[in-house]
């Protein structure tokens, strides 16, 4: 007869996600694991399979969360600009922390590409989802007057998110706020 899982598998996904998002996937153990999760490693192997099925878990709880926030506050925004503004300035907020820890996803893209395809799929998931929030608030921004319409809203919009990727891995070389967040007033000027 199969044991129960004795532990909280979405509490232990949430606590490899930090552990992941601090240390990298290279540089953490399954040791590291086992003992920040305070499971075994029979009970690792059981429920995610592997190191790397925890990993694609800890990145997917990070889509699911942090991420999806982000793109609900873009979404709830009142003006464009103001919207699009918060969200990359919070974004680069919690990039920083963490005597800058930078972002989830894009530290998977950095050390786990191009090999890793179920990654790549992830991270360009995140981005395409990123992309087609800010195409929207920036078409209906147009049709509002609140920007120009001199570029097409989902080349703008894959603009920003490509800058915001720049500004991510930054985070992680200069984890300093008031020296990043100059550079969101920059990108803004391309909204014209």
């Amino acid at each position: 007869m199969a044991r129960t899982r004795e532990f909280d598998t979405e509490a232990a996904v949430s606590r490899a996600m930090e552990l992941f998002w601090m240390n990298g996937y290279e540089a953490t153990s399954v040791r590291d694991l086992t003992q920040q999760l305070g499971i075994g490693q029979g009970s690792l192997y059981a429920a995610f399979g592997d190191k790397e099925g925890l990993y694609r878990a800890a990145l997917e709880h990070y889509r699911t969360t942090l991420a999806a926030a982000a793109l609900r506050s873009l979404k709830e925004g009142t003006d464009a600009r103001s919207a699009i503004r918060t969200m990359l300035v919070e974004r680069i907020r919690i990039a920083a922390g963490g005597d800058g820890r930078g972002c989830l996803a894009i530290n998977a893209a950095c050390e786990r590409l191009p090999e890793n395809t179920a990654i790549r799929r992830t991270v360009r998931d995140m981005q395409d989802a990123s992309r087609d929030a800010l195409a929207e608030v920036l078409r209906v921004a147009a049709e509002r007057g609140e920007i120009a319409a001199r570029h097409d809203p989902h080349t703008l919009a894959a603009f920003l998110v490509t800058f915001l990727n720049g500004l991510l891995v930054s985070s992680k070389v200069t984890p300093d706020v008031h020296a990043l967040e100059p550079l969101v007033e920059v990108a803004l000027a391309a909204l014209g």
